[in-house]
């Protein structure tokens, strides 16, 4: 498939890593519901989750292109970075807004694989994408704060050394703007388990290690607060765009990986005395997958060449989260129709990864509110809700 290819030798190394967790690997942690770590080992030791890091603390300090090359590289091989690519956007947040004492503190650590930043205590079960309304408390009791609450979807806490945690540090008054008074706090999850956090596992459709987070009077350091207090929901926000290209370079790969496996199927499999590449029925949704996929990564492109020119592209991240999210679940479609009933069996990994990439219609953000996010802000309608 011919596509612009950013960061050659990036992918090939990327992909040459990717090669020894084939799908079996993958299969056998899904019927475990176990969390890949021996591929996060070796990406940490590879230093692919720190190249966003400046040289200065131990990473790469490459720009952001070169972070959405390598998620999009493990999708494409199969792989599933879901299991690591917070670290990528969460450590934004203590780089940009975190003081000179924290940095030192800790992202020399994370770059050398000492310290793992993968949680982010945003999302609450009575708040969803509401952030304003969110209700997890952190007081304030001379050097510390003390934190209760309750987070949801706060994915591979259970495999993480630090949390990203937003709470609300002034209670919301009338008058007050919702988004005002809540606060960036670093929570070490070594000394909290137990200590006033609890974690609790959520099954879900996918092997997404995700899980429920209750504080009940944690007691974190103020020091760990992160910027100033009051401003986190800024701090935040101001992750999102990184975020959510991010996620759509993951997309832009799942969608390779199907349109390859059913080109390559399709090629292979006769039925009727003839591949069933032949057929234009066959042909026709392969294709168009392909198109919709490439318009997609020429989004993505956009809104990383807009990102590393120190904008602030909400309109093109936004899109182009949404347009990678739906190439890559037509491809998946695709890919399933194409196989017939073996694209629904383990062993050819369709399914699997149809599940994996069906989530990002809704996370990090839904599409619905990307499309009111653009009729709002983009195209000048009256505000929805």
């Amino acid at each position: 498939m011919s596509s612009e290819r950013t960061y050659p030798d990036l992918r090939d190394a990327v992909s040459k890593l990717c090669s020894k967790y084939p799908g079996e690997y993958w299969r056998k942690l899904d019927e475990e519901r176990a969390y890949p770590t021996a591929f996060v080992e070796e990406l940490t030791k590879a230093g692919w989750l720190s190249i966003l890091i400046p040289e200065d603390y131990g990473g790469a300090g490459l720009p952001l292109s070169a972070a959405a090359a390598v998620l999009e590289e493990m999708q494409a091989s199969g792989c599933n970075g879901g299991a690591c690519h917070a670290q990528m956007y969460t450590m934004g947040t203590l780089l940009r807004h975190g003081s000179e004492a924290q940095k030192q503190t800790y992202l020399p650590k994370i770059a050398n694989g000492e310290l793992r930043l993968q949680a982010f205590g945003v999302t609450e079960p009575t708040s969803g994408t509401d952030t304003g309304a969110i209700k997890t408390t952190a007081v304030r009791d001379r050097d510390h704060f003390v934190i209760n609450g309750q987070k949801i979807w706060t994915s591979r806490a259970e495999h993480s050394d630090l949390m990203v945690l937003l709470a609300r540090t002034t209670p919301l008054q009338e008058g007050m703007k919702k988004t005002a008074g809540l606060s960036v706090i670093l929570v070490d999850m070594r000394e909290a388990v137990g200590n006033g956090l609890s974690v609790r596992p959520i099954r879900t459709m996918m092997n997404h290690a995700t899980t429920e987070v209750f504080f009940d009077n944690l007691r974190v350091p103020a020091e760990n607060l992160i910027g100033e207090e009051g401003e986190g929901f800024k701090y935040i926000l101001s992750g999102m765009n990184a975020e959510r290209i991010l996620i759509a370079a993951e997309c832009i790969g799942d969608a390779k990986w199907f349109i390859d496996k059913a080109s390559s199927y399709a090629k292979e499999r006769v039925v009727f005395d003839r591949p069933i590449g032949k057929n234009q029925g066959i042909q026709f949704p392969i294709a168009k997958a392909y198109a919709n996929m490439r318009a997609a990564e020429l989004m993505v492109a956009e809104a990383l060449r807009l990102y590393e020119a120190g904008g602030n592209p909400g309109e093109e991240a936004n899109m182009a989260k949404m347009l990678a999210a739906d190439a890559s679940f037509e491809a998946a479609n695709v890919c399933i129709q194409t196989h017939g009933g073996f694209g629904f069996a383990e062993e050819y990994d369709i399914e699997r990864k149809f599940r994996e990439t069906r989530l990002y219609q809704t996370a990090p953000i839904s599409t619905n509110l990307i499309l009111s996010y653009l009729s709002e802000h983009v195209l000048g309608l009256p505000r929805s809700y």
